[in-house]
């Protein structure tokens, strides 16, 4: 077996203390807040005290500090329990980065200690009715009015919706510009005019709120700008990288997973006098998705040292979005058909796992993007070369 050697015995140390935490303040909990749609922001609190929010924010702004790994260490830890229900990926790993990186050094001294301790909770308002992967289709205006902007609009399919007290929200400041016209913002959610929609019913990752949001004349100071004006949709391309990595860290894991809890059923479950595990489809099923898996996890943590590095593309964090997560699809399909009936029980986790995979595909640019992207890079200099010649 290959042995992951990104992290070092500090980093296994901070495992341990946060596997401690998901097991006593989560799990017991998770079905609950699957019920409810929702969870609490009493967790939130509790993960900020124990420093499970924002490893990587600097120590002047409230943080420990960290690389990045510590981050990914509470991300891995979440997803090998099946809690989908804390946001904290997007708060941590999108929000605070989004501040830390573009922000300037009043809203970051305002926004990042809150984020730490999990007093503000962060969302980021991209995705809407008509703009899914295509960012630079966004409608929601910001109208300049003096020193202040008023906005317009409707965002959909907004992890944290319910409990935001901050959205990094994408807006149009100029119709007729395309890309160039995009522009960020910081929304506070206690501001007039902006209102939450129902906590959306969706597939599966049940205990996390997904919301739309609405605004409507919403008024706030220039100064909550985020980066220049006509800048955001350059701003977002940048940060692309690391949502699709998170998203390739994510399937890698619970592929994994869903993997051991399927080897461990089959040990044990019986039928036509012998283990399922005993049936030779059974051992090719399993040991083809764990080869596969192994070459994922290879080349997604190759990823994340290229992160670490500042030498992550767009390139190959699609490919690694790509493979994972049709990988991760294809593995809890399979391992939950080896369960048989009680796969199909809610109460079974390879059932969770099941509903809540699907949506991999489609988080941080669907699949079928990926492709377009890493096509794109394989042509670009084919086709340049039979221009010339043309």
């Amino acid at each position: 077996m290959i042995e992951r050697s990104l992290f070092s015995e500090e980093h296994e140390i901070w495992r341990a203390t946060v596997r401690r935490f998901v097991a006593e303040e989560i799990v017991p909990h998770h079905t609950k807040w699957e019920e409810e749609g929702i969870v609490p922001r009493e967790l939130w609190l509790k993960a900020g005290e124990r420093g499970l929010l924002c490893c990587t924010v600097p120590e002047e702004y409230g943080g420990m500090g960290l690389d990045y790994l510590f981050d990914v260490v509470v991300f891995e830890e979440l997803w090998r329990v099946g809690a989908s229900g804390p946001g904290f990926l997007i708060h941590t790993d999108l929000v605070a980065t989004y501040i830390l990186s573009f922000g300037s050094e009043e809203q970051k001294r305002h926004w990042l200690p809150k984020m730490v301790r999990g007093e503000a909770i962060g969302s980021l308002g991209m995705t809407e009715p008509h703009a899914g992967s295509d960012l630079k289709a966004v409608r929601t205006h910001a109208r300049r009015d003096g020193s202040q902007f008023i906005i317009n609009g409707q965002k959909v399919f907004i992890s944290n919706g319910q409990l935001c007290d901050v959205i990094v929200l994408a807006t149009k400041t100029d119709s007729g510009a395309g890309a160039k016209g995009v522009t960020l913002f910081l929304v506070e959610s206690n501001r007039p005019g902006f209102t939450r929609g129902r906590n959306l019913e969706k597939l599966g990752m049940k205990a996390q709120d997904t919301s739309e949001l609405f605004f409507e004349d919403v008024r706030i100071p220039a100064s909550n700008m985020l980066g220049g004006e006509g800048q955001g949709f350059a701003l977002m391309m940048t940060k692309l990288p690391q949502e699709r990595l998170a998203q390739a860290i994510r399937s890698a894991t619970v592929t994994e997973t869903v993997i051991e809890w399927t080897a461990d059923y089959t040990a044990e479950r019986k039928a036509f006098g012998q283990t399922i595990a005993d049936f030779q489809n059974t051992q090719f099923v399993l040991a083809d998705l764990k080869a596969r898996a192994t070459m994922a996890r290879v080349f997604t943590d190759k990823c994340v040292d290229l992160f670490r590095q500042g030498r992550l593309d767009a390139v190959d964090a699609a490919m690694a979005k790509l493979v994972t997560s049709e990988l991760h699809c294809e593995a809890v399909d399979k391992c939950l058909q080896l369960f048989g009936g009680w796969g199909y029980m809610w109460e079974y986790p390879i059932c969770r796992a099941y509903a809540d995979a699907r949506v991999v595909k489609i988080a941080g640019g669907s699949v079928e993007v990926m492709k377009t992207i890493i096509a794109r890079d394989m042509f670009k200099g084919r086709l340049a070369q039979r221009a010339r010649r043309d």
